[in-house]
């Protein structure tokens, strides 16, 4: 059957970092790839660049500079060949550097173009930049993954659809913990916006009461060798093991070593790494920063703190170590949660947008439970909302 969608994924590849975009960049296309219902094709926001050149990988201006035409050569290319353009997107300079190029291209070429935005800094990007809000506004659609980012939008006039942010249990190991020990994990990135040194110093404290507690952080980042000094000046460098970066198809087996999942991020919208958690079976002990408490739900499906507050984080670590029942309603909870953003839930609602974009009917034979409205009444409400959507964007 010839795939009903041609899409275009235009986002950062996990081949220089990985973070929460790049993962759902990458679970999106392998996805799409293995599915008959779209056709799928990548362009990297960093393409690596030719072998004679690629020193300039290490001088960042330049690589930025030398980088566009490529890309630019790439986005032509391929969008020419695509009905939909899915743009991910981050905030200030990244939205320009790796969203304003794309968007544009996709717009001179007369394509659907969808801004898939994921940062946590939405309010203060939409507040400062006068840029990123006519682009948003002149979107054919503009998707954020939590109510979180999608109330900061309308609060500047800026229309969005929520499609959660996806993980694919297949890849994850589910594993009942009947007695919670006392060891943590933590899989943010060394940043001060993650708030890695909160959760070092929340260790300590857990380790007066816990003298076997072992912490495991898998990440890399500009403060790792500050959050090193940290912990030799806690000294619980003995307890402590620095994972690295682990690659994400390996982050399973990271999950599978602990027993409580532990985050202090300062800055953030919905981080894969608590849902990846909720799906593992790990008790979830974080922060209530930013969009968190939106899907994080206090004493239901993990515990809560204030950001920055290092003794309410350890306190909450104590409680699922030291009440079993506790802990026990927490996994099964956030398990039950998980399901709603495993990849088959994901799926349709992205389907369903992307039909509503393209305007596309299915035949009868090819109907499917995801399939568009296949009646006069109903074509012609998505038809409606295609041509509002596009009166909008003129305007």
């Amino acid at each position: 059957m010839r795939p009903m969608i041609d899409l275009l994924v235009v986002g950062p590849s996990l081949r220089r970092w990985l973070g929460g975009q790049e993962v759902q960049a990458d679970l999106l296309v392998r996805k799409w790839c293995q599915d008959p219902m779209v056709h799928v094709s990548f362009v990297s926001h960093d393409p690596a660049l030719p072998r004679g050149i690629r020193w300039i990988e290490g001088v960042a201006g330049l690589r930025t500079v030398v980088r566009l035409p490529i890309r630019l050569a790439a986005l032509w290319h391929r969008i020419r060949r695509s009905q939909i353009v899915h743009i991910f997107s981050g905030s200030h300079s990244s939205f320009l550097i790796s969203t304003l190029p794309a968007w544009c291209v996709a717009r001179l070429l007369k394509r659907r173009t969808l801004v898939h935005y994921h940062s946590g800094r939405g309010h203060d990007h939409l507040r400062c930049s006068r840029l990123a809000r006519f682009v948003l506004r002149h979107s054919d659609a503009v998707v954020v993954p939590s109510e979180y980012l999608a109330e900061i939008f309308a609060a500047h006039e800026v229309r969005t659809d929520v499609v959660g942010n996806a993980i694919s249990a297949d890849e994850l190991h589910y594993r009942p913990r009947p007695v919670i020990r006392p060891t943590l994990v933590c899989t943010r990135n060394f940043e001060p916006r993650y708030g890695v040194d909160v959760v070092v110093r929340a260790f300590a404290e857990i380790k007066k009461d816990f003298p076997s507690a072992h912490l495991l952080l898998a990440g890399r980042g500009s403060q790792d060798a500050k959050m090193r000094e940290l912990v030799r000046d806690l000294r619980v460098e003995d307890d402590v093991e620095f994972c690295g970066e682990v690659p994400h198809d390996q982050i399973a087996t990271v999950l599978d070593r602990a027993e409580v999942f532990v985050n202090a991020s300062c800055i953030d919208n919905m981080p894969i790494s608590i849902l990846e958690a909720f799906a593992a079976g790990l008790p979830v002990v974080t922060v209530a920063s930013g969009g968190i408490p939106y899907f994080v739900e206090h004493e239901r499906t993990g515990l809560l703190s204030e950001v920055g507050d290092v003794s309410a984080l350890a306190c909450n670590v104590h409680r699922v170590i030291e009440d079993p029942q506790l802990a026990h309603r927490l996994v099964k909870n956030a398990r039950e949660e998980s399901v709603r953003y495993e990849w088959p839930a994901i799926r349709g609602a992205w389907l369903r947008l992307y039909w509503t974009l393209a305007a596309i009917n299915v035949e009868p034979g090819n109907a499917c439970d995801d399939a568009p409205p296949k009646d006069r009444a109903d074509r012609a409400q998505v038809t409606e909302r295609l041509r509002t959507r596009t009166r909008e964007c003129a305007d």
